[in-house]
C-alpha cells in the first residue's frame, strides 16, 4: 500500500539538522547517567504491581482492601505504562534490544498485547501522527469522531455530551476489542499497512488474554474464597481507573483543535515537511514538577519525544528548552497549554467535529 509522503523542503531539512545538533551537544554536556532512573523503574514498577495483587489476595476477606489494591494495580498500570512500556518500544532503557524488548512483553501480562502496540505506536503514529487512515492513535470508533474533516454521523453528533461515558471503557475497548480487530480485521490500518501477521503472535496474543482473565479473576475465586461478583467488581473498577487515568495524561497532546489533522492529497502528499508536521500536530503541556517528570514519564514534553523518540523521557527538559528556543527563533508551531486548558480544548474539538464546525482543509 503507497504510503503517504511529507512535502519535501531542503530548508527544513537544514533546520532540523541545526535543531538536533543543538539537541545533541546539549544531552552530551549532561554529566549525570540519568537513565539509571529508569531501570531502577523497570524493577520496582511491576513489583508495585504484583506486590498490590498480592494484597489482594492475602486480604480477600477484607473487602476494601482488596478493592483498593484493585483500583491501585489500575494506576500502577499506567505508570508501567508511561515509564517502561513506551520507552522500551524506543529502546530508551538498556541499550539491548533483547533487554527492552523483555520489559515491552511486561505489556502481555497486563492485558495488552507488546507486538500489535508497538507496529500502532512505531510504524502508524510516530510515522503519521494526526493523519486519518495511517495514525491509529485516532482510528475511528464509531461512537466518537476525533478528524475534524470528516462529517458526523448517528451518535456522533451528540459526542460532547456522551463521551465522559465512553472514555472510562478505553481499555476495555483496547484489550478486548482493538486488539482482536488489529490482528484479524482487515480493514484496519495496521493490517493494511504492515501486512500480514504471523500465526504464532496471534497464538500468543490469545493465551496471554486467557491469562491475565485467569489470574485477575479465577485465582481470586477459586483459591482465595473470593465472591464471583467481589472479583469482578474489583477487577472492573481497576480498568476503570485504569483508563480514566491514562486518557487524562495522554488526551492533551494531539486531539486539540489547536493541532491540524493534516489531509493527503491525490497523490498521497501531506502538506507539511516532517518537522513542521511534528510542530503541526503536537503540543506539550505546562506542567513540569517532579510529579510530572519522574512518576508520568515526562509525557509534558510531547514535542520533544516526535522530534528525539530515542532520547528517553529523562533528558526532555533540557531538549524541550532548546526546541522551545529554536521553535521561537524560526517561526515554527510550538504550542504548550495547562492540563486543564489542554483538556477543555479537547472537549472543544468534540463539540465542534460534533456540529461540523471546524475548518476543512482545502484540497
Amino acid at each position: 500500500m503507497e504510503k503517504p509522503i511529507y512535502l519535501k523542503d531542503s530548508e527544513d531539512v537544514r533546520l532540523f539538522n541545526e535543531l538536533r545538533k543543538k539537541v545533541n551537544q546539549r544531552v552530551e554536556n549532561i554529566s549525570e547517567n540519568r537513565d539509571i532512573y529508569i531501570k531502577i523503574k523497570a524493577v520496582l514498577l511491576p513489583l508495585v504491581y504484583i506486590g498490590l495483587y498480592f494484597l489482594a489476595l492475602l486480604n480477600a476477606e477484607k473487602h476494601w482492601i482488596y478493592i483498593l489494591s484493585f483500583v491501585l494495580m489500575g494506576i500502577s498500570l499506567v505508570l508501567i505504562y508511561l515509564n517502561l512500556i513506551h520507552e522500551a518500544a524506543h529502546n530508551n532503557i538498556y541499550k539491548s534490544k533483547r533487554l527492552n524488548g523483555l520489559v515491552l512483553h511486561i505489556f502481555d501480562f497486563i492485558g495488552a498485547n507488546s507486538y500489535i502496540w508497538k507496529k500502532r505506536h512505531i510504524a502508524s503514529h510516530h510515522a503519521y501522527p494526526n493523519v486519518d487512515g495511517w495514525d491509529t492513535d485516532i482510528e475511528q470508533s464509531g461512537l466518537l469522531l476525533i478528524v475534524p474533516w470528516i462529517k458526523a454521523k448517528g451518535v456522533q453528533k451528540y459526542q460532547d455530551k456522551f463521551f465522559f461515558l465512553v472514555y472510562p471503557l478505553y481499555l476495555f475497548n483496547w484489550m478486548f476489542i482493538r486488539d482482536f480487530r488489529d490482528f484479524f480485521d482487515k480493514e484496519r490500518v495496521i493490517l493494511k499497512t504492515q501486512g500480514k501477521i504471523p500465526t504464532i503472535e496471534k497464538v500468543k496474543m490469545i493465551s496471554y488474554k486467557l491469562f491475565y482473565f485467569f489470574y485477575q479473576i479465577v485465582v481470586p475465586v477459586m483459591f482465595f474464597k473470593v465472591s464471583i461478583g467481589l472479583a469482578v467488581g474489583a477487577w472492573f473498577l481497576q480498568v476503570i481507573s485504569a483508563s480514566i487515568f491514562a486518557l487524562f495524561v495522554l488526551l492533551p497532546l494531539h486531539p486539540l483543535p489547536d493541532n491540524a489533522f493534516p489531509k493527503l492529497n491525490k497523490e498521497k502528499g501531506l502538506p507539511f515537511s516532517w518537522l513542521r508536521h511534528q510542530f503541526e500536530v503536537t503540543n506539550d503541556l505546562k506542567e513540569n514538577n517532579w510529579l510530572v517528570r519522574n512518576v508520568l514519564g515526562n509525557f509534558n514534553f510531547h514535542v520533544a519525544h516526535h522530534l528525539f523518540p530515542n532520547y528517553s523521557y529523562m533528558y526532555y527538559n533540557e531538549i524541550t528548552e532548546e526546541i522551545e528556543e529554536f521553535a521561537e527563533e524560526h517561526g515554527l508551531a510550538y504550542k504548550r497549554f495547562p492540563l486543564i486548558t489542554a483538556l477543555s480544548k479537547h472537549r472543544d474539538l468534540l463539540r465542534q467535529n460534533a456540529n461540523n464546525a471546524y475548518y476543512i482543509l482545502e484540497e
